[in-house]
């Protein structure tokens, strides 16, 4: 089971990425209720991966990069920039989320313009590494 979660991470990271970016649509379409649905089941399947990924490396732990050459400084690249937007965010997305259930959607407004962006990055680069990896 442990030796498919890498597979499943990389599902899960896609299936994050159409939603946000379908979330979007759907905010500048004025469809409200389907952005929120959107954006709940994004942040749900986002919960479910980072469980499945933590779980993946407590059992295997790092998985190492084996590509040479320029391709290794393009992984490394993405790796990193990757990395420190996935801890930045995780507090973004739940401050996001927490002024939307507030109703305050002035303040809600500002925090998604950098929240979505940067929440649709780390989960293509996630599949970007994915594929990189395996």
């Amino acid at each position: 089971m442990i030796r498919h979660l890498p597979i499943v991470n990389a599902v899960l990271n896609s299936l994050s990425a159409l939603l946000v970016a379908t979330g979007f649509v759907m905010i500048r379409q004025k469809k409200v209720l389907q952005h929120r649905a959107c954006m709940v089941s994004a942040f749900v399947v986002s919960t479910v991966f980072l469980v499945s990924y933590l779980t993946y490396h407590a059992k295997v732990g790092n998985v190492r990069y084996t590509g040479q050459g320029i391709m290794r400084t393009v992984y490394f690249t993405i790796l990193i920039s990757h990395t420190i937007l996935a801890i930045v965010i995780v507090p973004l997305v739940l401050r996001t989320l927490y002024l939307a259930i507030n109703s305050r959607f002035d303040d809600h407004r500002r925090w998604a313009r950098w929240t979505l962006p940067l929440w649709f990055y780390v989960s293509v680069t996630g599949v970007v590494i994915y594929e990189m990896l395996y």
